[in-house]
């Protein structure tokens, strides 16, 4: 084992639903009250108060982070029921509008609402981020280096967000397309060291751009705040499974680079072209259409593409002890759809949208209410 012990933290951001409605509810100044009884700080506040977070402690297994997801998720929905709300998990709201939403009364959002206007209005999305520790600074950049090269793959297995302000989008994850859009989002560029992104750091806050580190948004960022590297290109997954599956596969990936690195192996020359169309590609079919293959510069059907995913992690996953189960979840995605495939058939059986939003609701609690 090296050096690092590639612990996990997983962050996870929730609707707060109306049961009667089915619309977005913004409770969060009330439910999260009753979860922090229950979870601690490990429940938070959202930009806006139909959103609320969990976050895990440190883990040190992937067991480790599938109880604390599944007691945090349970915890999450018996505090909003108690306060007469459902708890849901996906990308964007089927068909609440952004207009409706509450913004939550604190320095950091209202700033935020101050410096972005619309962009900010719009941001009624929910995410799942993973961190991974890597102390070694220099090393978490050069993970970084080679991690952004699969993107896509994790992506379009965790795509979560077909629908927005009542329409079909046509996007599998319509949230990266909302996402996408703020300055300081998306998949980062090469970086030759760690001074060189700490000189682009100052750079960007020495021209008003941004404050410091957290206001860098990217699909993969060294966390300001921890000594870990943050994994943040997914929508959060409807199923507790799911979120295990990406959590697995980001801590494999992080590992597989980090060797690559310890290794001297160079990584591959991509242009950023090519990620940006790998990951709008993702967003935009999921897994139900041919992806962009990185390595191979060329088009390949996604089940083809996870299969290389798969391989690539497989040393790692071994090392971990979680080949089996994370492959099988892996593949039973590819088999099953993900989440936008099985909102966009709860759909198409009656043409209602409240029934998108019962299934997100019983695939949110599914594996977690025992």
């Amino acid at each position: 084992m090296p050096p690092e012990e590639f612990t996990i933290g997983v962050e996870e951001e929730f609707q707060i639903v109306d049961p009667q409605t089915r619309q977005l509810r913004s409770r969060a100044g009330r439910i999260l009250p009753r979860a922090q009884q229950a979870v601690g700080e490990q429940a938070q506040s959202e930009f806006y108060l139909s959103q609320i977070e969990i976050g895990t402690p440190i883990c040190r297994t992937l067991a480790e982070a599938r109880a604390e997801i599944v007691r945090l998720r349970r915890e999450m929905i018996i505090a909003a029921e108690k306060e007469g709300s459902l708890i849901a998990a996906a990308g964007t709201h089927p068909f609440s509008h952004w207009e409706d939403q509450a913004l939550t009364l604190k320095t950091r959002y209202l700033e935020i609402s101050r410096d972005y206007q619309q962009l900010a209005r719009e941001q009624v999305i929910f995410g799942c981020h993973v961190h991974v520790g890597i102390r070694d600074r220099e090393a978490a950049i050069q993970v970084m280096n080679r991690a952004r090269l699969w993107l896509a793959p994790l992506l379009a297995l965790a795509a979560n967000s077909p629908f927005w302000l009542g329409a079909d989008t046509g996007y599998a994850s319509f949230r990266t397309e909302i996402w996408r859009r703020w300055p300081m989002a998306g998949t980062p560029y090469f970086f030759e060291s760690r001074a060189a992104y700490d000189a682009l750091l100052d750079s960007l806050a020495a021209t008003g751009s941004i404050e410091d580190g957290t206001n860098i948004y990217w699909d993969i960022r060294p966390s300001a705040r921890f000594e870990t590297l943050e994994f943040r290109v997914t929508d959060i997954c409807l199923t507790a499974d799911e979120a295990v599956m990406v959590t697995g596969l980001v801590r494999a990936l992080a590992r597989t680079c980090y060797d690559q690195a310890a290794r001297g192996e160079s990584p591959p020359q991509v242009r950023q072209e090519i990620l940006r169309a790998a990951k709008w590609r993702a967003a935009r079919y999921g897994l139900d259409a041919e992806l962009v293959d990185v390595g191979a510069r060329r088009a390949a059907p996604a089940g083809e593409v996870v299969e290389s995913l798969l391989a690539f992690l497989r040393p790692a996953l071994e090392e971990f002890g979680e080949w089996d189960e994370i492959s099988a979840l892996a593949r039973e995605t590819v088999a099953r759809g993900n989440g936008a495939a099985r909102q966009r058939a709860a759909f198409e059986r009656r043409g209602d949208f409240e029934d998108v939003v019962d299934l997100i609701v019983a695939e949110t609690a599914r594996g977690v209410r025992g």
